[in-house]
């Protein structure tokens, strides 16, 4: 089919990119306090609020470490401060308060730890932040658990009214690692209108059947590294949004993922730019979906880079969006009179997949997708649930889910699409109600290129693996 037109170079990971990796410059006058030496009991039981936030609050030298000696400190909202880092050790466990009163009037202030326009700021230690998310469900369900909602109070509104783990508000090179997130209530780890921000040897673990309880949210924040992470969480694991501003200089790199939801999801909250984005080197497992973009409110994408990444997707349930595509790109409005965004320039790399369904690329009228490469990638379909299939999944908004036949790759409003190298196969006896490598309109979708395209079947015989050539390559 016709050649595409020229895509731009990939992104590569540059010096700079690095230079956030590097350790907050720690000074020849380093303090270190314990919040033990302000009264902080550490029983679990009573809180430690009032003694923690007296150990902050006393830090006079740049950096100050804020220690927590071996115990479990309960507390409500604890307000970090510029040039302090909360020190953690192993044994230590920062538990977050469950009732209302524990949190700030504000809702966008409702956090377990939060720091405000504070610069050279971080958490470490290898210790634990826990947010007893177990105690907001209201009804436990292996499908979706029922959570508590304070909206009744009118704190806030919606379902989503209960508090997230750990917040970075308006701040400046942020340092979180060596520490572990435990049962977040909502969000785990929140980063927004931040500039320069490194993330590293941080390990998440949320309920598997709690909605909402994103692994890491990035919003409107620049400049962000995250690196050797390990995520383990009912909602979206890694989530670049843009509410108030654009969302540039990302990189996620080195890391593990599991998730009832999307492992990377670019949106849904789109208002403004998301450019120059590197994933790389990631391990996806038993995921709803794979690598998502869900452009929604009108912000145009563009270079963004997905390499060197394992992926593995699973249906669920209905009730969590995603039908175990491997990959998902959609730009459709969010309601009929939003705006529609664009994805551009956008990179797969070296990917490989074994899932229940196929890859979705689906552009809109307004927000076509243009210059996209597939380049060396691995696809294997095979069924192993009992969820039904044939399904399309638009959520959130646009058309919801839309019966449509499975295929190996469904394409719709494209301009511009170069595959090199990609093998798709399907395990033998599953190609009854899956039989179409490609689905796609002319109409809608121009300017295909495919070079050293395979689709196949695979069939067991005596214990090896044999490809049978069902459709032959193009």
């Amino acid at each position: 089919m016709g050649g595409g037109a020229a895509a731009a170079p990939i992104p590569r990971l540059t010096a700079i990119t690095f230079l956030f990796l590097l350790p907050i410059v720690i000074q020849s006058h380093t303090s270190t306090i314990s919040v033990r030496d302000f009264g902080a009991t550490g029983d679990g039981k009573h809180y430690d609020t009032a003694a923690i936030q007296s150990a902050i609050d006393s830090c006079r030298t740049k950096p100050c470490y804020v220690t927590f000696p071996t115990g479990t400190y309960l507390t409500a909202t604890i307000f970090l401060k510029s040039n302090v880092i909360l020190d953690i050790p192993k044994g230590s466990t920062i538990l977050g308060g469950t009732k209302l009163e524990d949190y700030p009037k504000e809702f966008d202030r409702w956090y377990v730890i939060l720091a405000e326009n504070a610069r050279d700021v971080g958490i470490t230690g290898g210790g634990v932040v826990d947010g007893q998310g177990l105690e907001f469900v209201v009804k436990f369900d292996e499908r979706k658990n029922v959570m508590v909602s304070w909206n009744q109070t009118g704190a806030c509104s919606g379902d989503e009214c209960r508090p997230r783990l750990v917040g970075f508000l308006d701040s400046t090179n942020v340092r979180v690692w060596n520490v572990t997130f435990r049962q977040p209530a909502y969000w785990c780890l929140h980063i927004v209108r931040c500039e320069n921000t490194s993330i590293h040897d941080v390990s998440i673990y949320g309920d598997f059947n709690t909605p909402n309880n994103d692994g890491i949210d990035i919003e409107d924040s620049n400049n962000t590294v995250i690196t050797r992470c390990h995520i383990d969480t009912g909602d979206d694991a890694i989530c670049p949004k843009t509410y108030t501003s654009p969302l540039y200089n990302l990189t996620a790199t080195n890391s593990w993922i599991r998730t009832k939801s999307s492992a990377i999801k670019l949106g849904s909250a789109s208002w403004f730019e998301l450019h120059n984005l590197v994933f790389d080197n990631i391990t996806i497992v038993d995921s709803h979906r794979g690598l998502a973009l869900q452009i929604r409110d009108g912000g145009n994408v563009s270079d963004i880079t997905f390499s060197n990444i394992n992926i593995s997707t699973r249906y669920y349930d209905p009730s969590w969006w995603g039908r175990a595509e491997p990959i998902y790109v959609t730009t459709c409005p969010r309601h009929p009179d939003s705006s529609e965004g664009s994805i551009s320039n956008l990179n797969f790399v070296n990917i490989s997949a074994v899932s229940e369904n196929g890859i979705f690329l689906s552009g809109s009228k307004g927000g076509l997708l243009r210059n996209l490469r597939f380049i060396n990638i691995n696809l294997t379909y095979k069924r192993w649930t009992k969820y039904k299939g044939g399904l399309v999944d638009y959520r959130p908004g646009c058309q919801g889910l839309v019966n449509h036949s499975t295929a190996g790759i469904i394409m719709e409003h494209i301009d511009g699409l170069d595959v090199e190298n990609v093998n798709m196969r399907w395990f033998d006896g599953q190609t009854v109600q899956w039989d179409n490598p490609l689905d796609f309109r002319p109409s809608t979708v121009n300017n295909i290129s495919l070079l050293n395209f395979h689709s196949g079947v695979y069939k067991q015989l005596r214990g090896s693996s044999e490809q049978i050539s069902l459709f032959g390559s193009n």
